[in-house]
This record gives C-alpha cells, sequence and structure tokens, in this order.
C-alpha cells in the first residue's frame, strides 16, 4: 500500500492488515517529529488526536501535517 505524508510517497508493507493513522506515523516519522504537536489532515479532512487509532488510511491516501513554527 502506498501512502503520502506532506507530498513525499511512502510504502507500507503487509498491507492485509489495516493501518491506523498512529501506527502510519510510527512507521513513518522520526521520534523526534512524532513528540512534537502538529495538526493532520487526511485526504484535505481534519483529524483529531484522540481518533488516530480508530482512523484507518487506505491505498494512495493523502497525510499532511503541520507543524507550528515558534519565533517572532
Amino acid at each position: 500500500m502506498n501512502i503520502y505524508i506532506n507530498g513525499n510517497a511512502f510504502e507500507l508493507i503487509n498491507a492485509a492488515e489495516p493501518y491506523s493513522i498512529d501506527k502510519v506515523l510510527a512507521k513513518t516519522l522520526p521520534l523526534s517529529q512524532q513528540q512534537q504537536s502538529f495538526a493532520l489532515a487526511l485526504n484535505g479532512d481534519f483529524v483529531g488526536q484522540a481518533d488516530y487509532c480508530n482512523t484507518h488510511v487506505s491505498d494512495n491516501d493523502s497525510i499532511d501535517l503541520l507543524f507550528p513554527i515558534v519565533g517572532g
């Protein structure tokens, strides 16, 4: 199964089992990014962090991650 995160393609192995958003993030993001605050949209629709484990991705889905920028 292929998915896109911020426009970058990722291939998920063992696509026979459903992948939830939290599993996808654990497989694709570095630990430092997983620990940051961010907003997430799946195919353009906002998904709250509480729903990551219950929301599954499908082939060719697109995830957009928005990280806040701190500074002034």
